[in-house]
């Protein structure tokens, strides 16, 4: 597994690529590579991390690990590859954006837009063996991502973190002062009718980005 991690968090969580923890995670890929198809490829493995700069984090939404059908995952948590029909959690984005903001249902699934506008879309793990998910849970991944959610939480100027779902809001015991967090059901079918639909997501991470001082995102996204 070469991973060469994106410049500008080098010195933030580099240092987590040389503990031995990473060592062993490296060579479980490796091995998970040679025996079995994973996704996302080698490559797109760091995609969240190059797409959103340290320091233009603005937001952060945390899935928990990526898609495991075919062509699907590309390295950010929720999107898919452009052209790629959205699944079933990502249909559901759609439509409470649509719901909440006007926005038109894109059949474009690719998230990058978001991306780069400084959302961090960050997998808790980031890979997984094709067809089996979390079948890479528990590997070394979690310790990896709740290090990246700690290196944003140490930064004074605010950040939004959305945490959709009972295994992201774990995570707020990683989060303190002066960040926002945003917690609700996650959107996929089994739990979006109990609380993603109608939590106006876009709508408050927009308006603490503006409390924050910062610009709000623009969510609608073209075909």
């Amino acid at each position: 597994m070469k991973l060469p991690l994106p410049r500008s968090w080098q010195a933030h969580v580099g240092a987590e690529l040389e503990k031995p923890y990473f060592h062993a995670l490296r060579e479980f890929v490796d091995d998970e590579r040679r025996r079995a198809t994973v996704y996302p490829p080698e490559g797109e493995v760091f995609t969240a991390l190059e797409r959103t700069p340290y320091d233009r984090v603005k937001v952060m939404i945390l899935g928990q690990d990526p898609y495991h059908g075919p062509g699907q995952a590309h390295g950010l948590a929720f999107s898919v590859r452009p052209g790629v029909r959205p699944p079933p959690s990502l249909a559901n984005i759609f439509k409470e954006l649509k719901t909440e903001m006007g926005c038109p249902v894109p059949k474009n699934g690719s998230l990058v837009p978001w991306a780069e506008q400084g959302v961090l879309l960050l997998n808790a793990v980031l890979t997984v063996r094709e067809g089996e998910p979390n079948s890479h849970k528990g590997k070394g991944w979690e310790t990896f991502t709740d290090a990246v959610i700690r290196a944003l939480a140490a930064r004074p100027d605010p950040v939004v973190f959305v945490l959709w779902g009972g295994y992201a809001a774990k995570k707020e015991a990683l989060i303190g002062a002066p960040h926002f967090i945003h917690k609700s059901a996650h959107p996929s079918p089994l739990s979006a009718k109990r609380g993603f639909f109608g939590s106006t997501p876009f709508t408050i991470i927009n308006r603490e980005l503006q409390r924050a001082g910062h610009s709000p995102v623009e969510w609608c996204l073209a075909d």
